[in-house]
């Protein structure tokens, strides 16, 4: 198989991977639940904050600080831009964190990631050159369309949501693993060229002040709402972060695996926190 198809599936299982996790999100959030999160003014603002302002922020000012070269810091401010992963809710129940809550954080951050990310885009990542629609028409395509999907799909047809959703998953699990490979494949010899980068350093250093800083931060909120806030910037949505990277042609992969990098260092970072607070939850309710 030669390196063009390698690619066009690579592309295809992303597309797949992003559209099937946020219609999986959709089948299980319940817009009421959300709504619950949403008039609470005080976590709406500094999730509002460290998901747009604070967390792009740190991105760009580690690459400032680290040397790192222009292609993997244009992946670091790109993993900046996409908070929120898909898995957030499984790692709030580890933090026995406020599950309503999460659902909250959950449409905000991918409702304003939409909004956001093509305006942001052409202004912060240096060497990037596209226009904030072709930001935001796979944004659109992937992320918005099918989270809504997928909520009005739970709100007309309930019984029908909750047995699609487990296919959903399990799909969208099985392109995650062929998505992975495939990077691995294509952009082998790229990954094993960045150990010498600051590139891992970078990211975890990322992780580390993004979740610790929103946490401590996060005056006036109770521990189980902090933890909803800190494990949401911790975890990034990756496919939001590949996608300005697929829309055009000839982009460095060394971009390309700086996102790629996220997925192993943002699952262990969010599981060490996850457990952090969970401990702190228990001496809480003590």
């Amino acid at each position: 198989m030669n390196a063009e198809t390698l690619n066009a599936l690579l592309k295809i299982s992303l597309v797949i991977f992003m559209a099937g996790n946020l219609l999986d999100m959709g089948l299980r959030l319940k817009l009421g639940t959300a709504l619950v999160g949403l008039r609470n003014m005080r976590f709406v603002s500094f999730s509002l904050l460290w998901c747009f302002v604070l967390g792009p922020a740190v991105a760009w000012g580690i690459t400032q600080v680290i040397p790192l070269e222009p292609p993997y810091a244009m992946g670091l401010i790109l993993i900046g831009l996409a908070p929120c992963a898909p898995f957030l809710p499984a790692m709030v129940d580890r933090a026995r964190g406020d599950l309503g809550y999460t659902a909250s954080f959950m449409l905000l951050a991918s409702v304003g990631m939409v909004a956001y990310m093509p305006l942001a885009v052409p202004l912060l990542v240096q060497g990037l050159s596209v226009s904030a629609w072709v930001v935001a028409k796979p944004l659109l395509a992937v992320v918005l369309v099918p989270l809504v999907i997928g909520m009005v799909t739970l709100r007309r047809a309930p019984g029908f949501a909750a047995r699609a959703q487990p296919v959903v998953k399990k799909i969208t699990g099985l392109v995650t693993i062929i998505m992975l490979v495939l990077c691995l494949v294509v952009y082998g010899e790229a990954f094993i060229g960045s150990a010498g980068s600051y590139a891992t350093l970078a990211q975890v250093i990322f992780y580390c002040a993004v979740t610790a800083g929103s946490y401590m931060l996060a005056f006036g909120l109770p521990q189980n709402r902090r933890s909803v806030l800190a494990l949401g910037v911790c975890t990034r949505n990756l496919g939001a972060a590949f996608a300005p990277l697929f829309a055009v042609a000839g982009i460095d992969e060394r971009a390309i695996v700086m996102v790629a990098l996220g997925v192993p260092l943002q699952t262990i970072a969010a599981v060490v926190a996850a457990r952090v607070f969970g401990s702190r939850a228990e001496a809480v309710g003590a």
